[in-house]
């Protein structure tokens, strides 16, 4: 299923600030462990701009949490926050950008935390490649919402310029 829909590795070679608000209409499907299948349409989601960006994972440098950032766009980046909420995100543009979009928000799911416990991610999900993988892959919902732009939310700690940049797209409703 879905393999003839997937978004093509190419989509995820662009800037950032570019596939950002093209993944808005887009659907996240995700095979679980059952063999049930769920798909959900992405709503919101925020872009983080590589090494430059305060507000980015990949502004520390290359770690073990950010190593798969600098890859080449089309893979999964995830990482836990309070100990219970897997983060996903996809890594954007070419080798060595190291830039993501997290995905805020799908379907009636707000929040970040919430994508992450419907979609049942956790740690073996770093790094999986969307163009190949069997249980999780993005498709072309054929959709093009109108959104909105705002800055991103909980980003303080990155200071100016980076808390006010319009990098948080929203479908309007």
């Amino acid at each position: 299923m879905g393999r003839k829909q997937k978004l093509p590795i190419s989509f995820f070679s662009n800037d950032v600030l570019d596939v950002a608000p093209n993944l808005l209409g887009k659907s996240i499907v995700r095979k679980f462990d059952d063999g049930t299948i769920g798909k959900y349409i992405i709503t919101e989601v925020e872009a983080y701009r590589g090494v430059e960006d305060l507000a980015c994972h990949a502004s520390k440098g290359r770690t073990a949490r950010t190593e798969i950032m600098f890859h080449a766009g089309g893979v999964v980046y995830v990482y836990l926050i309070y100990g219970m909420y897997w983060m996903l995100n996809i890594v954007t543009g070419k080798e060595g950008d190291a830039s993501a979009v997290l995905i805020r928000g799908m379907n009636d799911i707000s929040g970040p935390g919430r994508v992450g416990k419907v979609l049942q991610l956790d740690k073996s999900f770093y790094g999986e490649d969307l163009s190949t993988s069997e249980r999780l892959w993005t498709e072309d919902s054929k959709l093009k919402p109108d959104y909105i732009t705002t800055p991103r939310i909980g980003i303080d700690f990155a200071g100016e310029p980076w808390i006010s940049k319009p990098w948080r797209f929203v479908i309007k409703e």
